[in-house]
């Protein structure tokens, strides 16, 4: 970087300015674990200064990449072309307001998702979006790739909870998209256009998110099953006959097999799949009857078993299994590919049938896992030895076959984890040249010089 450049920021920014290997180097990566070198790591400490570090950027055609927690799984803040990292976790992070009233809380994007869900359990509420990663992940990361989480097939996604957005365009230009009500038709859906957009449109200062009570009661349910077929068919069933589970989780024999080997938790090792259902609510009939229902849509779809746990103990004990299950699989090879492809809940059958043919045609595991009330699964194609290049190449030949089968499937490559530069190569196969024209010229008409994130989700 230029030494001209260097001084404007150290100027802009005092000691919040970093030009020195460390720093470069620690923020090189993400969860990805794919290593590129920033010229700086930039932290400002509000709007303004982002707003002029973009304006000078945008001169001088400098790349900016934003960036929150650094915790995605496919890239989506990485220096993959240098230019200078917008750092937001040091100073952006805090709480604004929690509006009891209207049921919003406006935040800062480092925020952390978990840091939020506890404050808001003291006035008795919550945000629903609980993504695996919300103990590290930051709400405008979450935003920036409308992440879901295990309670999405009750309550949706980070999409259906953002009413309004602060943003600072690549000119320095300050927007709000959006707005503090429920119904707003006046103009174009900004606010939609910007989520997900994983910070390639505009640098996300601030959000206003909507807010529901906190249900008194939950009780947790397990079904067994002796098939992957069977366990999805109760899935679409119990949805289809009006039960409306918090979460409906599973895990297929390989996930259990892992599971048990690694913690010895006296798991259905010969069960061909399991099913986890949360039910929530402030009446405690209402729970027992959706637990009727789904123990009666389990078992009309060959479940062996169904148990309700007592307590939070054996809830935990039953949940212990889904929350352990990424770090379990581990077992079966020491790289992991994992993908979260989604399709509509009544191609799961068909979908993990497909994995299933792929993994005995490349010959590897491939354990799945996920969030089944939405569709939403994650397929993890082990290989056994990371410095075996033929294997890893045949495993992102796996790969590819398994995002082919997904929108074949009518689905799409990525449920909550984004494009990024992992799966950017692949948005042919999801898109139609047109498709991918409107894209590129939304991101012309926010970015026309290209310095925001670039090469990012295949534009």
């Amino acid at each position: 970087m230029k030494a001209e450049f260097k001084s404007y920021f150290t100027k802009l920014l005092g000691d919040d300015a970093k030009f020195d290997e460390v720093h470069k180097r620690a923020y090189s990566y993400d969860a990805t674990r794919k290593h590129f070198l920033p010229d700086g790591v930039l932290f400002p400490k509000n709007e303004k200064e982002i707003s002029e570090i973009l304006k000078f950027c945008n001169e001088n055609k400098i790349i900016v990449v934003p960036r929150g927690a650094g915790s995605g799984f496919t890239g989506g803040s990485l220096s993959v072309n240098g230019g200078v990292v917008l750092a937001l976790e040091k100073h952006m992070n805090k709480i604004l307001e929690i509006d009891l009233e209207n049921l919003v809380a406006v935040v800062q994007p480092a925020l952390i998702n978990s840091k939020l869900q506890e404050e808001l359990k003291k006035h008795g509420l919550f945000y629903p979006p609980d993504p695996a990663s919300m103990d590290f992940s930051s709400i405008g990361g979450n935003v920036s790739e409308n992440a879901g989480g295990m309670r999405a097939a009750k309550y949706g996604i980070t999409k259906d909870y953002v009413l309004a957005l602060r943003a600072v365009l690549p000119n320095g230009d300050i927007i709000r998209a959006g707005k503090r009500t429920i119904k707003d038709v006046a103009g174009y859906n900004l606010a939609g256009i910007l989520i997900a957009s994983e910070g390639t449109l505009a640098v996300i200062t601030e959000i206003c998110l909507k807010l529901m009570p906190l249900p008194k009661l939950k009780k947790t349910a397990l079904g067994i099953f002796k098939s992957v077929d069977e366990a999805m068919k109760a899935v679409y069933t119990s949805l289809a006959k009006g039960v409306r589970p918090v979460s409906m989780e599973f895990l297929d024999n390989l996930s259990i097999r892992a599971v048990e080997s690694k913690f010895q938790k006296g798991l259905p090792v010969e069960a061909g799949a399991i099913l986890i259902a949360d039910v929530d609510g402030n009446v405690e009939q209402s729970l027992d009857d959706d637990l009727k229902m789904l123990e009666a849509c389990f078992k009309e779809a060959g479940a062996s078993e169904f148990k309700i746990a007592k307590d939070e103990k054996e809830a935990a004990d039953i949940w212990f299994a889904r929350r352990n299950c990424s770090q379990s699989i581990t077992v079966y090879g020491n790289l992991k590919l994992n993908e979260d492809v989604t399709v509509p809940r009544s191609k799961l059958p068909a979908l993990l049938s497909g994995i299933n043919e792929i993994s005995k045609k490349y010959g590897f595991k491939i354990p799945c896992f996920g969030h089944t009330g939405d569709g939403n699964v994650h397929v993890n194609v082990m290989v056994e030895d990371k410095n075996d290049e033929e294997q890893v190449k045949k495993g992102h030949e796996a790969i590819t076959e398994i995002f082919k089968l997904a929108i074949k499937l009518d689905g799409t490559l990525s449920g909550e984890h984004g494009i990024g530069v992992s799966k950017a190569p692949f948005m042919k196969l999801a898109f139609s040249e047109a498709e991918m024209n409107i894209m590129r010229a939304i991101k012309n008409a926010f970015d026309p010089n290209n310095i925001l994130n670039p090469n990012k989700m295949g534009l």
